[in-house]
């Protein structure tokens, strides 16, 4: 009888645990949806205080962090010094998750995401061990392939992304840098794969049209252009992202007229 009570007890005990991390990610995460990246990164590090280890609030606070990166000013070196500061904290809380939740998708996501900043920030050609990384990371996450949609969608985009951005270069002088894998042809099949995943989401568009439009490939990138026009607004940057493909698509029927 006692052995069933401490047990019942145990049950209750995690049972109330497990619904007071969901309240502050709940809170947070409807912070995020009105793009106040701010409050959300209190309210996640105010559970991560309460649950310590938490890979759910880990990955969480290393989005926030990029999230605000982002959209810091950085127009000289002081700026520029506390935009990758910024970073490395997302990377930080990213190296936490993945120790924390190594058997989850999202955590490796977030780790390529905010390495994948560093890399921007940086150079990605000055910088080949951190694309690898990303690219490696990003492969982990598609192989466990346990993160819905919306996960796996943003994971194909940022391997597709980091394919297109490498490629851009000469194939001989990047494969001197040990970034000789990335490649145009796999970079579409990635788009591809994203936007059969979360078709919904706008960046997945813009960029996928840039690249086709790279190889001139007119045609194809307008229907893509034109399927980004029609997606709500899901991210704080997607009304300029919207002016841009607005603009696209104009030069592109020019061109093919």
């Amino acid at each position: 009888m006692l052995k069933k009570t401490v047990a019942l007890l145990m049950f209750f005990s995690v049972l109330v645990a497990a619904q007071d991390v969901n309240s502050f990610i709940g809170k947070g995460d409807s912070l995020v949806a009105k793009f106040e990246n701010q409050k959300a990164l209190e309210v996640y590090q105010g559970g991560l205080d309460k649950f310590p280890g938490n890979w759910e609030l880990l990955w969480r606070i290393s989005r926030a962090y990029v999230d605000l990166g982002e959209h810091l000013p950085n127009t000289n070196s002081d700026e520029e010094k506390a935009q990758l500061e910024v970073y490395a904290k997302a990377l930080n809380f990213a190296e936490e998750a993945v120790k924390a939740g190594p058997d989850k998708s999202v955590t490796y996501l977030r780790r390529a995401v905010a390495n994948g900043r560093i890399a921007l920030f940086k150079g990605v050609f000055s910088v080949a061990d951190v694309v690898n990384q990303v690219r490696d990371d990003c492969e982990k996450a598609i192989k466990l392939n346990n993160g819905g949609n919306e996960i796996m969608g943003i994971t194909h985009y940022v391997l597709a992304r980091t394919h297109a951005k490498i490629s851009e270069k000469w194939a001989p002088a990047r494969s001197v840098l040990g970034l000789g894998w990335a490649e145009y042809d796999i970079a579409v099949e990635h788009f591809e794969k994203a936007l059969k995943l979360y078709p919904g989401l706008m960046m997945i568009h813009l960029d996928y049209a840039k690249t086709l439009l790279r190889e001139d490939e007119y045609e194809k990138a307008l229907k893509v252009l034109h399927s980004g026009d029609a997606c709500n607004i899901l991210d704080e940057d997607d009304h300029e992202r919207k002016a841009e493909i607005a603009s696209l698509i104009k030069e592109v029927e020019e061109e093919l007229n």
